[in-house]
């Protein structure tokens, strides 16, 4: 116990420690007290990373703790871990008890709920979030209830996206195609076309990434947290279907395998391993579909000395719960000092220096201020010298206090708020799907998916005769069995919200 026990009575401690073994409510309510006299606490922030560890990481450190210890008396240690070994050392992290204050769940936040990892924080929002609810549109944090209970704090980045698709852009020029008029997938094949007949070693469009298929970023439906059950249109009255036996995936599969047999898609998608940004600098691609939101579409991206131009398609935005959830923010059960954490959790959202040195470093030392909210590495210094160059702002919290980058559009955070503003919400906008209650069946569907969807959403096979095998495969596997749990799910959370 901290040494700020030993001022209490020894029959409070033992009625402390009697009650510390009950309960989480009662857990918290004893941290916040164990808080309150004026030791420093210290707690430990764990978060991923896609790179090499940043050498300067203890400098970060050193200068948000200067920071925390003069306004909420904290001390943090930050542990960085790469993002191949993320969830294997967070689980052993768990499992042996160690201090673990705060982390972030990428992508498997329901998971991270339903493993019992994070503590609820609505009573410590309340409390201490003051700068979270003022960043936060509210509709936010009530996507991120799991049956009704706020576990994780969205960080603030787009929390919609739109269809769209990335091209070379000299080749756009070269033809002088006109993509500014797209409204769905189909309006796609004449611009192929074009590309086919005039580049015959450029295939006109590619998977967006290894492993994935040419629909990977093209949506017209909710998924509610998986493809297992979906909602059409972002509406459908909240009638749950299952995706794959649509008449529209029927449609697209048909004219995927059409395009495929013209030569318009990649050959061997669905097994190639090569990056797709790759394909596109090397000429052997023209084109994939991607997630657009406004860090996409301000300006155009170069990578190998190749610009390319990102269109959307005419349909609107649209936020749904896995968007705004795919990174959270959250307070574990391994934390001593939830109440703290807290406080330190409202800092990444609502002061600015932190979130700065989070996001970019120390000024002078990692970033120069050119003028503005624009930045740039100071003489001297490049990405690879850099002792810190993460360039992850999507990941620290509110990265709307941040600076912007040099060669950045200097009006992205507003257009990214008003993307945001003008998203359409899906229906079921706050929605959590448990699958607990046929996880057996989860995972038989996964495996048949991962068997079919590959080579049907390429185009590598003929839909007529493998869609009703893979139809017959999921139904085999349980998948109405699923839908109905989700549907009554979906039943249950709406009448909740009326």
């Amino acid at each position: 116990m901290r040494k700020k026990l030993k001022l209490l009575s020894a029959l409070l401690l033992g009625s402390m420690l009697l009650v510390s073994a009950c309960s989480n409510s009662d857990i918290n309510s004893n941290k916040e007290a164990e808080s309150s006299n004026g030791e420093v606490t210290e707690l430990t922030v764990a978060f991923p990373i896609f790179s090499a560890l940043p050498k300067d990481m203890s400098l970060i450190e050193g200068a948000v703790n200067e920071i925390a210890q003069e306004k909420i008396n904290v001390k943090v240690k930050l542990i960085p871990i790469s993002f191949s070994n993320w969830m294997q050392q967070t689980n052993l992290m768990f499992s042996g008890g160690e201090q673990l204050d705060l982390m972030p769940s990428i992508y498997n936040y329901s998971q991270s709920v339903l493993q019992g990892q994070l503590i609820p924080l609505d009573d410590l929002i309340e409390k201490h979030g003051q700068g979270i609810t003022e960043a936060l549109d509210p509709a936010y944090l009530d996507a991120s209830r799991v049956n009704g209970i706020i576990y994780g704090v969205p960080t603030l980045h787009e929390m919609a996206v739109v269809n769209g698709i990335s091209m070379r852009e000299d080749i756009l020029d070269k033809y002088q195609i006109d993509t500014s008029k797209l409204e769905s997938l189909e309006d796609l094949e004449d611009i192929l076309k074009t590309i086919k007949a005039g580049e015959p070693n450029m295939t006109p469009i590619i998977p967006s990434t290894v492993g994935a298929s040419i629909l990977n970023n093209y949506k017209t439906y909710d998924d509610l947290n998986n493809t297992i059950g979906v909602l059409p249109n972002y509406d459908n009255n909240l009638k749950v279907v299952n995706l794959y036996e649509t008449d529209e995936y029927a449609e697209q599969l048909k004219m995927l395998r059409r395009w495929y047999q013209e030569g318009l898609i990649l050959q061997d998608a669905s097994t190639n391993q090569a990056n797709p940004i790759d394909l596109i600098d090397s000429k052997r691609g023209f084109s994939y579909l991607i997630s657009a939101h406004p860090a996409a579409l301000t300006g155009t991206a170069v990578s190998g000395g190749v610009e390319k131009k990102v269109e959307t398609f005419s349909q609107p935005p649209v936020s749904t719960t896995s968007q705004i959830t795919n990174t959270m923010w959250g307070i574990t059960v391994n934390s001593k000092s939830p109440d703290k954490a807290m406080e330190f959790l409202n800092l990444m959202y609502s002061d600015k220096d932190i979130a700065n040195l989070l996001i970019w470093g120390i000024e002078g030392k990692h970033y120069e201020v050119k003028s503005g909210n624009i930045i740039d590495f100071p003489k001297g210094v490049d990405a690879q010298s850099s002792g810190y160059y993460m360039n992850m702002g999507w990941l620290f919290g509110n990265q709307f206090l941040a600076y912007i980058w040099n060669g950045t559009d200097p009006e992205l955070w507003e257009k990214v708020k008003e993307f945001n503003a003008s998203a359409t919400k899906s229906k079921a906008l706050g929605f959590t799907f448990d699958p607990s209650m046929v996880k057996t069946e989860v995972a038989a569907i996964g495996n048949v998916i991962t068997q079919y969807a590959l080579p049907l959403e390429t185009g590598s096979v003929d839909p007529d005769n493998i869609l009703p095998k893979f139809i017959a495969s999921l139904k085999a596997a349980g998948v109405d069995k699923v839908i109905a749990e989700k549907q009554k799910q979906l039943d249950e959370w709406a009448q909740k919200q009326k």
